[in-house]
């Protein structure tokens, strides 16, 4: 498409995205949250070990931006058509400052997954093997995050902001056919997204077993937050709702959590005594795991800001559909 056929003011800005997305968020929480809580759990997986995914990711989306620069874009056909991906050279200091984690950690994953035969070094070639670990296709994660654009862009539709009327399907589509492209822009927002809560939490299992208790709460709460046919309530007001019912008895195990995350359930009494001391969560009489009134107040604002990434994201998604 030439650049003089595209109607400029039928696309939308970062700002309109993300205030679209802030106002109507009692519409649009559960499935961001259900969103992120798949992602997590594919993110934990492959290797029972978050960080490992993490480097292999940032690794790929190194590679993905090399094809962008290059206006190289691979359908999601023809990308997973071989087992196998040649990726960029990288350094152990260019992965510290980009997942924020310490060198001797970084350097013994790297190294954990040579072994294990995941990344191999063919004379100047790196390679990695889809082959060597448990690589499941993000067939899943499209629906996901379709079926969450699509429900922003009918927030964008009511406020008149966006004029395209779209549908889940179309949106799978162009994610499948642009899928270089596109997936970079969901690594681009995932990998500064996830490793802020890394900072935040100190530890990515910390936050994986934090956000299913979110996750849980949430959808316990979510009758809260049906405004019918009214207007939907923003971030603040829906967290407010959120606040004041974090008393129901409706809380977590930690064999549920282990369930529904294959985290040990070992591990997962051992982080929670850490997030009970935090004051992020806390037990009920049942002995199950809920929110605190404190974990909202400590996360509030920084939720608001790494919100702008999944914005600019679903903005590009967005965009790409208007001139597609």
């Amino acid at each position: 498409m030439n650049l003089q056929e595209i109607d400029f003011s039928k696309t939308l800005t970062d700002e309109e995205v993300y205030n679209s997305i802030m106002s109507n968020y009692s519409g649009l929480s559960k499935d961001w949250i259900f969103h992120q809580w798949h992602w997590m759990n594919s993110v934990y997986m492959p290797f029972k070990d978050h960080y490992k995914y993490m480097i292999i990711i940032s690794l790929v989306e190194k590679t993905l931006q090399f094809y962008d620069q290059m206006n190289i874009q691979y359908s999601y056909d023809d990308y997973y058509a071989k087992s196998y991906q040649q990726i960029e050279k990288f350094s152990i200091t260019e992965l510290c400052e980009k997942l924020d984690l310490p060198k001797e950690t970084v350097r013994r994953k790297v190294l954990e997954l040579e072994r294990e035969g995941v990344i191999s070094r063919n004379k100047k070639k790196i390679i990695i093997d889809r082959k060597a670990f448990e690589f499941i296709k993000p067939e899943n994660q499209i629906k996901f995050s379709s079926k969450y654009i699509l429900l922003v862009s009918q927030a964008l539709n009511k406020d008149k902001i966006y004029s395209k009327k779209l549908d889940q399907k179309s949106i799978e589509i162009i994610f499948k056919k642009k899928f270089t492209l596109c997936w970079r822009w969901f690594y681009r927002m995932q990998i500064p997204l996830i490793i802020g809560y890394h900072k935040f939490m100190q530890d990515l299992t910390t936050f994986h077993i934090w956000g299913t208790v979110c996750m849980n709460q949430v959808l316990n709460v979510s009758k809260f937050l049906d405004t019918g046919d009214k207007p939907n309530l923003d971030h603040f007001q829906t967290s407010d709702i959120l606040i004041k019912n974090l008393g129901t008895n409706s809380g977590i195990s930690a064999m549920s959590i282990s369930d529904m995350t294959n985290i040990p359930r070992a591990t997962i009494i051992r982080k929670c005594k850490y997030l009970i001391k935090e004051d992020l969560i806390k037990m009920n009489e049942n002995k199950q795991y809920v929110l605190t009134t404190m974990n909202f107040r400590k996360i509030l604002p920084y939720q608001t800001e790494i919100f702008r990434y999944k914005a600019k994201f679903i903005r590009k998604v967005l965009n790409l559909l208007v001139i597609s």
